[in-house]
C-alpha cells in the first residue's frame, strides 16, 4: 500500500486530488492538511510515502517548507503540483529536493503514473516540464563548448542535433524523418548520448544539468 499525504491551503483542492486517487486499490490517503503545523504533526503520526504538495505561489515560505520536510522526514518523497511552469520556479523546487513535478496540463493517469514511479525510487517530471528543462540544458550546453565538461564535449554534432530535437518534443519518428535516418538509428543515438553522459533517463539528464549548473537559475 502506498501511503499518500496531500497538502494544499484550499480544502476543495485537497478533496479534488483525493477523489482522483480514492478508487486506486493500492493507494491510501493517510494525511490531508491545509496548514504547516498540522502537516508536520500529521507526518509524525502517520507513515507517509509520498506527499503531494500543491503550490499556488512560490515564495520563501514554500521553499523553506519543502527543505524542512526533506530534512525532518527523509523517507517522505515530495511530489509537487503547480499551475506555474516558469523555469526558475521549477528549478528552485527541484533543487529544494522534490522528487516529482507535475504541470497544469497533468491528468489523472499521469498523476497515478508519477506516484508509482516515485514509489519505485525514481523521480518523475511531466513531459512538458522535462522538455522545458531539456531545452534549457541544450541552450547552456552550446554556450559551454570550451568548458572542461569532458562528457559533454564527447557528444558528436549529430548527437547534439538529436538532443536538441529531443528537447523540442519531437518523437523518434519525427527526428528520423527530418534527418533522413531510421527510427532505429535515432534510438541508437539516444542510447549513445545517455551512455556518454553516464545517465539512464531524461530525468537523470535534467538532474545532471541542474547539479552541474548547466541549467542556470
Amino acid at each position: 500500500m502506498i501511503e499518500i499525504g496531500i497538502f494544499d491551503e484550499h480544502k476543495i483542492v485537497q478533496e479534488g486530488v483525493s477523489s482522483l486517487l480514492e478508487d486506486v486499490d493500492d493507494i491510501h490517503i493517510a494525511v490531508k492538511s491545509d496548514e504547516k503545523a498540522h502537516l508536520i504533526e500529521s507526518l509524525k503520526k502517520n507513515a507517509v510515502n509520498i506527499l503531494i504538495v500543491n503550490i499556488h505561489t512560490l515564495n520563501v515560505t514554500v521553499h523553506n517548507l519543502i527543505s524542512q520536510l526533506m530534512i525532518s522526514f527523509p523517507g517522505v518523497k515530495i511530489l509537487v503540483l503547480s499551475v506555474h511552469n516558469e523555469e526558475e520556479f521549477i528549478l528552485k523546487i527541484i533543487k529544494a529536493g522534490a522528487s516529482g513535478f507535475l504541470a497544469r496540463d497533468t491528468g489523472r493517469n499521469e498523476l497515478i503514473e508519477a506516484i508509482y514511479t516515485i514509489r519505485n525510487g525514481y523521480d518523475f517530471y511531466s513531459k512538458s516540464i522535462t522538455h522545458l528543462l531539456l531545452n534549457k540544458y541544450i541552450s547552456n550546453l552550446k554556450s559551454r563548448e570550451g568548458s572542461d565538461f569532458d562528457s559533454l564535449k564527447s557528444l558528436s554534432s549529430r548527437e547534439t542535433e538529436i538532443l536538441k530535437m529531443w528537447g523540442e518534443s519531437h518523437s523518434n519518428r519525427e527526428i528520423a524523418d527530418k534527418l533522413f535516418i531510421s527510427v532505429r538509428t535515432v534510438e541508437s543515438h539516444k542510447n549513445h548520448i545517455m551512455q556518454k553522459l553516464n545517465l539512464k533517463t531524461v530525468v537523470d539528464l535534467v538532474k545532471f544539468a541542474i547539479k552541474n549548473n548547466l541549467i542556470e537559475m
